[in-house]
């Protein structure tokens, strides 16, 4: 089944795919459960509605409590975007676009992990808004290329922008 190896199906469908395919096998149920890391309970669950309902039974039903008043899909669109220039930042953090929105970052990390989306991860070239910028490239450069005696440069990789001062790259060298 098509829908256990989809890397667009949400992970509780393929999981009860998984489920329903390992049954259909002749699967024992506690052996179908500790193999894809559910309980016995679970397994009888969806087994039963896929008896009962086929493929539409493994479908999530309409859950209580009060609908989603926020769009995800336009939380993701405007992640895709880059952030104003106002912020100094490449890309959006959950609380900075929360913010922007006027909406909890909770939300906003949601909708992210909804759609699978990870800005923080985006695997292309993008401008530093580090004013500083030249000085921090001519320090590094210049310790290259000259490096003072007796010296021993540090190299950490970084993760987060907001760390970067002019002081990182000179209090690098000993």
């Amino acid at each position: 089944m098509a829908w256990t190896r989809a890397t667009t199906a949400r992970a509780g469908l393929a999981l009860r795919a998984r489920i329903v395919l390992a049954a259909a096998e002749g699967e024992a149920n506690e052996r179908i459960a500790d193999r894809v890391g559910v309980s016995k309970v679970t397994v009888l669950k969806w087994r039963g509605r896929y008896e009962d309902k086929g493929l539409r039974g493994l479908a999530d039903e309409p859950r209580s409590g009060r609908p989603r008043s926020i769009d995800h899909a336009r939380i993701v669109s405007v992640t895709l975007g880059p952030p104003p220039k106002k912020y100094g930042v490449t890309h959006w953090s959950s609380r900075l676009l929360g913010a922007h929105l006027g909406i909890g970052n909770r939300t906003v990390a949601t909708a992210w992990r909804e759609y699978g989306v990870q800005p923080w991860r985006v695997e292309t070239f993008k401008f530093s808004t580090d004013p500083e910028l030249v000085g921090k490239v001519t320090d590094v450069v210049g310790l290259y290329l000259a490096p003072p005696e007796n010296a021993i440069v540090l190299c950490v990789d970084e993760l987060c922008e907001a760390s970067h001062n002019s002081s990182d790259v000179k209090s690098s060298v000993m």
